[in-house]
């Protein structure tokens, strides 16, 4: 910081502020703000939370000291809704430190904006505050990545497993137990699953067929034989909050020429993006490598118009997303995406969509290093899993 009379604020709620809870790993679900000040070794930090987790942030949290809202009451006391009185708690931690100017990260709740305002303290906001530090993966969040990633493999591989050794009705549809495979039943197997392996998610992807033109169509209706079906499972492991996230595609039975045209094609084009990835590169360049691979396979990139028939196939989306305490977080690789730093976790998932055939997508999880990326993937690429 320039001054003396500068401080950074994080607040919050831990348990669903993944900014907050990223730089003090504690998880608590009441209002919690966290204080950084200039000290003489540096800026020393202040956690402010509810009182009967004072004992247990102690013991956990990444701070160096811990109160509660009532050790910095103002002269008026403290409102008994419990976000409010933290906000003014933390508004006069700030008064009686000499502190003038706070900045935070753009998950700020406004209250404590509000209420820092009405005592004269100016809050400025820094877009990148939270952002930079949760991209840049430390040696325990790789773990947990990988060991995310690890369960997601093998929920992925008992849910492809399962569908390619299902039986076929006379119509084509996929049958078993004597009943049809729908998406909706493989979703809730993979929910069971996922919550046996100590996890939770928001929902995964089981699309068959024309409906996985859409690339985020989760999938409805029976699982037909002969048609890709795109499984996308990401889940988050409640012990430590970390994500995986896995795509691959399986078809049931005979293989059609155009599918395996595709699935060539993507795979081609995710090894491509994997080996353009490292720290210094831009995800748009990464993007580029993807799209380079399309086009040397003769397929486009881009949304299809109206006037396309449904037989155009192409790539609709970007190369990949940041993953961590969140499935969806910086940096993209897409156009616009910005330098990749070392830690960086990203998915690398090209994919083909078809309205008359569906799609085809592959997705792994990789971690930038200098000179190129650590891939936490070893399951196969292959369309057939019949064991």
């Amino acid at each position: 910081m320039s001054d003396s009379t500068t401080a950074i604020l994080m607040a919050g709620i831990p348990a669903s502020s993944y900014s907050l809870y990223h730089r003090i790993r504690f998880i608590v679900g009441d209002p919690t703000a966290l204080i950084a000040v200039p000290g003489e070794s540096g800026m020393e930090t202040t956690l402010i939370l509810r009182d009967i987790e004072m004992a247990r942030a102690r013991q956990h949290a990444r701070v160096d000291r811990v109160h509660c809202p009532a050790d910095f009451a103002p002269k008026g006391g403290l409102s008994g809704d419990r976000e409010t009185a933290t906000a003014q708690s933390v508004a006069e931690f700030l008064a009686r430190a000499g502190i003038t100017t706070i900045t935070s990260d753009r998950t700020l709740p406004f209250i404590y904006a509000h209420i820092l305002a009405e005592q004269g303290i100016d809050v400025k906001c820094d877009l990148q505050l939270g952002v930079r530090e949760r991209r840049a993966k430390d040696d325990q969040e790789v773990a947990w990545l990988a060991e995310a990633q690890a369960t997601t493999e093998q929920l992925m591989r008992r849910t492809l497993e399962w569908i390619a050794s299902a039986d076929v009705d006379a119509t084509g549809q996929l049958i078993v137990g004597g009943e049809l495979l729908t998406s909706e039943r493989v979703q809730t197997q993979i929910d069971i699953w996922v919550l046996e392996a100590g996890c939770d998610h928001p929902g995964s992807i089981v699309a068959g067929g024309p409906q996985a033109a859409d690339c985020h169509h989760h999938g409805s209706g029976p699982l037909r034989t002969g048609e890709p079906v795109i499984v996308d499972i990401f889940p988050r492991v409640k012990a430590t909050r970390y994500n995986g996230d896995c795509t691959r595609t399986v078809v049931h039975g005979q293989i059609s020429e155009r599918v395996q045209r595709m699935h060539t094609a993507v795979q081609a084009a995710k090894k491509a993006a994997i080996d353009a990835t490292r720290e210094g590169v831009t995800g748009e360049s990464v993007h580029d490598a993807t799209s380079a691979a399309m086009h040397e396979h003769g397929f486009p990139m881009g949304l299809p118009s109206e006037d396309d028939p449904d037989t155009h196939c192409a790539m609709t989306h970007g190369t990949g997303h940041g993953v961590g305490l969140e499935v969806h977080e910086p940096p993209l690789l897409d156009r616009g995406g910005p330098e990749l730093v070392v830690g960086d976790c990203l998915t690398i998932e090209p994919g083909l969509y078809s309205r008359a055939v569906g799609g085809v997508r592959l997705e792994d999880m990789v971690i930038v290093r200098e000179n190129g990326c650590d891939n936490l993937n070893c399951l196969p690429e292959t369309l057939d899993w019949k064991t």
